[in-house]
């Protein structure tokens, strides 16, 4: 973990849940920062799926945030999720943290 508390865990992603969350601004395209959301999700779904998991389990979900922005998030079971969060912590071990 990095930062102090536990803002690092919206770092970035402030604007993502804002007042007029679920309001869609006119003028604001949506559907491009869907679409790269969707690109990098679809990569990590296949990332996981080669890494064992079932998607049905923990998936890679695009979406956008109000301005428009791509934002992919992680949805899954407590379990699955924590798996692959012991993954993640044995690469970054292995590796010397991310790269």
């Amino acid at each position: 973990m990095t930062g102090s508390g536990e803002s690092w865990l919206s770092d970035g992603l402030d604007d993502v849940m804002g007042v007029d969350h679920g309001l869609w601004v006119p003028g604001v395209d949506y559907v491009a920062g869907w679409r790269e959301a969707r690109e990098v999700a679809d990569r990590l779904n296949r990332a996981l799926l080669g890494a064992g998991f079932e998607l049905s389990a923990v998936r890679a979900v695009a979406s956008t945030g109000e301005d428009g922005r791509g934002v992919v998030r992680l949805a899954g079971w407590p379990d699955a999720v924590d798996r692959l969060a012991g993954l993640l912590e044995a690469l970054a071990d292995g590796y010397g943290g991310a790269r």
